[in-house]
């Protein structure tokens, strides 16, 4: 499968594969990711309870492989032009939403979440944002047919975005400053005090939503911001709607485990943005090219998979660098230190 994928070349309309999707292949896909849903919601994390490290993994590597399988269904529907572009949508879409991870991380520590109700803000947080991603995409695809000079927009914004992701710190996020969740705040009454992981509560009679429905908000909020770049990005490699929201639907599924398996680690991960930048800018430039010269399927796999790859791995070298170093010199500083006057 491998061999046939690098050596398929994408065809149809402006290099991009054109498929016959019919309907059923629609119910099937939707059915999956609600089936997922369901499972998800009612077996696995029916009771509220604390996710430690090790299910995070284990659930984590369970979605990434419930997203990878699904490209061998797109190959024995539509064949390997197909799967190559699903492949590269699902890795654009997974790193670019580590990121998202991280700010998520962010508003949880403010609003002080406890995480065994984190996991239900975000499951509701994905539900929206599956819908709204599947939004974006159609009025995208539908914006790009109609006007083509939109990809020289979608491009530049790319390239600005890339461009931010070197020069800014999502450490800097300060979910109080949010306007949008002050406006949320001040139509619908909001209680200070948690009750479990229920978004509404009822006191002295009354309906008010709890801090985990602002939490809920600022979540989709910022969904809506990173999808802003995302579906952009992923709509450089593939133009079909079934391919987009596929790869879409099933990198985002997985975020809630990565989550808690990342939420922790921001700091090790030093390089990270900077690679996040250079694909972003590739997928920019290959949109803005694209009238003169369409890069192939299988080379944007390949770039994005060695960016990402690399950007990981000099982040964890890096921090073991650092370590080695921390731990010479505090064995510096001790054999410096003076024997007491006794020793003397």
């Amino acid at each position: 499968m491998i061999a046939s994928l690098l050596a398929a070349e994408s065809g149809g309309r402006e290099n991009f594969v054109v498929l016959d999707v019919r309907a059923w292949h629609w119910i099937v896909l939707l059915a999956v990711i609600v089936a997922m849903l369901l499972v998800d919601l009612l077996v696995v994390h029916r009771e509220a309870h604390e996710v430690k490290t090790k299910e995070a993994a284990i659930e984590s590597a369970i979605w990434i492989g419930c997203g990878l399988a699904f490209s061998f269904v797109v190959w024995w529907w539509f064949g390997a032009a197909a799967t190559g572009e699903y492949v590269s949508g699902y890795l654009i879409e997974k790193s670019l939403s580590i990121d998202n991870v991280f700010v998520w991380a962010l508003i949880m520590g403010y609003f002080r979440v406890p995480q065994k109700y984190q996991h239900r803000v975000l499951f509701w947080g994905i539900f929206g944002a599956l819908v709204m991603r599947a939004v974006f995409i159609f009025a995208g695809i539908a914006v790009i047919e109609r006007f083509s000079w939109v990809l020289y927009i979608f491009g530049a914004f790319l390239i600005y975005t890339a461009g931010k992701l070197i020069f800014t710190d999502n450490d800097h996020v300060d979910p109080a400053e949010s306007k949008f969740l002050k406006l949320v705040n001040r139509v619908v009454p909001t209680t200070d005090e948690l009750d479990g992981q229920k978004l509404f509560t009822r006191q002295n009679g009354k309906r008010l939503a709890t801090p985990l429905f602002s939490v809920l908000i600022l979540v989709e909020v910022t969904d809506v911001v990173f999808a802003v770049d995302s579906v952009p990005a992923v709509l450089a490699v593939s133009r079909e709607q079934f391919i987009v929201f596929a790869s879409n639907a099933f990198a985002i599924l997985g975020l809630r485990a990565l989550y808690f398996l990342l939420a922790d680690m921001h700091n090790r991960f030093t390089f990270l943005q900077q690679g996040l930048a250079i694909i972003l800018a590739f997928v920019g430039v290959k949109m803005i090219i694209a009238e003169w010269y369409h890069i192939p399927t299988w080379l944007s796999l390949v770039f994005i998979a060695i960016v990402l790859t690399a950007s990981i791995g000099f982040s964890l070298k890096y921090e073991r660098s650092l370590a080695e170093a921390e731990l010479a010199h505090e064995a510096f500083e001790h054999s410096e230190t003076p024997p007491p006057p006794s020793e003397r």
